[in-house]
């Protein structure tokens, strides 16, 4: 059984927390090192390891000091480059190279975004549950078959979006950068529509914007599609 905890998921910081009831790992580390370490209650080395999708602080901030205190990032070439870290706790991964940790097989995949090499997350394990994890892409290219958890950004509304820089609550050129580096909710109820949802158990709404999002509106409209219990990930 899987369970899901979000320590932040915003552009202020995110970091997500992920256990089979077994194996515990972060997804990101977005967050201030001592943020991480309260949420955890003080036990870091519960972790077996920490996912990374790219390099923007807000998903990387406490990669270097989880790295210090024992636990094992795994990441691109690109995003490690761009972090300027390296030693044998910086672990490169490659999308659409399998790996394990404990009891998770890992599947990374290339997402879109404007970074080096970012990627999303296909987690399984022994138990038969599995969990895509993505964000901060405008865009996914691949499906997924017999998913049972699905983590996935829905930064903003393009009627939401629109509706702000029409009112002038947001500069117009916010838009041509969320459209080609963010997921809408427009994109998401397309990627929902494209996918196997048949063993899903729930979803998981990452990243919303402050601005152009609306909570209620975003599980409603998600929840009718999927037909699933749909969480907002705490900020």
């Amino acid at each position: 059984m899987i369970t899901i905890q979000s320590f932040g998921s915003s552009s202020a910081g995110n970091c997500y927390h992920v256990s089979d009831g077994r194996t515990e790992l972060l997804l990101e580390a977005g967050l201030r090192f001592a943020e991480i370490r309260k949420a955890l209650e003080f036990r870091v080395s519960r972790l077996e390891g920490c996912l990374i999708s790219h390099n923007h602080g807000d998903h990387s901030r406490a990669a270097a000091d989880l790295m210090k205190a024992g636990v094992t990032v795994y990441a691109s070439q690109g995003t490690f480059d761009a972090l300027k870290l390296s030693g044998h706790r910086a672990r490169v991964i490659r999308s659409k190279e399998q790996f394990t940790i404990d009891t998770w097989t890992i599947m990374p995949f290339d997402v879109e975004h404007d970074v080096d090499e970012p990627l999303g997350f296909l987690l399984a394990n022994q138990d038969g549950d599995k969990l895509a994890f993505l964000t901060d892409t405008y865009y996914c290219r691949y499906t997924f078959s017999g998913l049972t958890h699905l983590m996935v950004e829905c930064n903003y509304s393009l009627r939401i979006l629109d509706a702000n820089i029409a009112a002038g609550r947001v500069h117009p050129a916010m838009r041509p950068r969320l459209l080609r580096s963010h997921f809408s909710l427009e994109n998401v109820k397309d990627f929902l529509r494209a996918n196997d949802l048949s063993k899903l158990q729930e979803i998981h709404l990452l990243h919303l914007s402050d601005n152009n999002s609306d909570e209620a509106l975003f599980k409603r409209e998600i929840q009718s599609i999927a037909g699933k219990p749909v969480y907002i990930c705490g900020r």
